[in-house]
């Protein structure tokens, strides 16, 4: 098991600079970079800069039509573009500059102001908003972990109890009733139904009934919020919550139901299940304590990912649509604007959220069933 998990962590490296190195490459031949934006933007044609709430620089009095090399060179600079290319390629992952001369070298390798690199955890800093992207991602994460850590425990709480009882109920008026339910959900996209949601329960004036709110998870800034009890605030944020949750949910009951509903019939199905109500055990023991245990295999298979990514969860159009300023919104405009530190930062730290998600799936597999054994695997 030592082993195995050693070998795992290693292979991570390499899978993370291939992906890094593939986005890095890509970066460099799509039309449209940071230069070019910005040159529209001083020629004022652009409006991706403003918009996004940043700008570099600022020339009062003066009309540009294209820039002097002067001016060219001051840009290349602070996009780090004046770099040669291999090494803004290996800043992307590791790089030494020591600052301090009077330290001894080993005092200056040790220093972590030292070094920067996405193998260090530094991510640089966004093209346009004058921030890091590690505090960029910190400033949305509220909302996308919001949604996905209340959509996470909801969708496992309700499929998980709904997909036994129809598993017990098969082929009654229940699972028929039920199945349409999830499958209906299932084919509605979740951006139609937050459509639908906004020009029926909106803020608009058309709306039947005004039960969304404008923006945001909460009313903060509205004023005598400060001065509000906690329930007041909880009643608000769950309020704020509810219709973007279920657009973000609905479309995912089907799959983890149905797999549970699968898992438990197949199981209920074999020989030490008719053993043990042959031998009298109560129907609950006989469902709770030996099929439930062995059912849940399969559904160990997308648990630790989704557990790790509740956290990151986002989504471009729910976010756009009831305005929520999310990871989702974050990664489409890093995308539009090819602000590339973002853009590599966040899918480094995406890709090593799937890797270890993945490890932990394959450990979680040992812990439920003890027949299976990486030992015997490699044999």
């Amino acid at each position: 098991m030592t082993a195995y998990i050693l070998r795992r962590l290693l292979l991570m490296f390499p899978t993370l600079i291939g992906i890094i190195t593939i986005t890095f490459i890509a970066t460099q031949f799509v039309p449209g970079g940071p230069i070019d934006q910005m040159k529209s933007l001083l020629s004022g044609h652009g409006s991706t800069l403003t918009e996004a709430g940043g700008g570099a620089l600022t020339y009062p009095g003066k009309k540009f039509g294209a820039l002097d090399p002067k001016h060219m060179e001051q840009l290349k600079k602070i996009y780090h573009l004046d770099r040669p290319l291999w090494e803004r390629y290996l800043r992307t992952f590791l790089w030494y500059s020591p600052e301090g001369k009077d330290a001894s070298v080993i005092e200056s390798v040790l220093n972590y102001d030292n070094w920067e690199g996405f193998l260090v955890f530094k991510f640089g800093n966004s093209f346009y908003r004058n921030k890091s992207v590690l505090e960029l991602i910190k400033e949305k994460l509220p909302v996308s972990a919001s949604l996905g850590v209340t959509s996470f425990f909801l969708t496992y709480t309700i499929c998980i109890i709904l997909g036994i009882a129809k598993a017990v109920k098969h082929g009654t008026r229940f699972d028929t009733a039920t199945s349409l339910i999830v499958l209906i959900g299932y084919s509605v996209p979740g951006f139609v139904l937050a459509i639908f949601i906004i020009v029926l329960f909106g803020p608009g004036d058309g709306a039947i009934a005004h039960l969304i709110p404008i923006a945001g998870l909460t009313s903060a800034g509205t004023p005598g919020y400060e001065t509000w009890s906690f329930w007041d605030k909880l009643t608000d944020y769950l309020h704020h919550l509810a219709a973007p949750l279920l657009c973000y949910v609905l479309g995912g009951f089907a799959t983890l139901t149905l797999l549970t509903k699968n898992a438990f019939l197949e199981e209920m199905r074999k020989q030490y299940v008719l053993t043990a109500r042959a031998k009298g055990l109560p129907e609950k023991q006989v469902l709770f304590k030996h099929v439930l245990k062995n059912s849940l295999i399969p559904l160990v298979t997308g648990f630790p990912i989704a557990f790790l990514a509740m956290f990151f969860s986002g989504s471009l159009l729910l976010e756009q649509i009831f305005t929520l300023d999310g990871l989702g919104l974050l990664s489409y405009q890093a995308v539009i604007q090819r602000d590339y530190p973002i853009v590599l930062g966040t899918l480094f730290i995406f890709s090593l959220m799937a890797l270890v998600g993945q490890l932990l799936t394959d450990l979680s597999y040992v812990l439920i069933d003890k027949r299976i054994s990486f030992d015997e695997s490699q044999g």
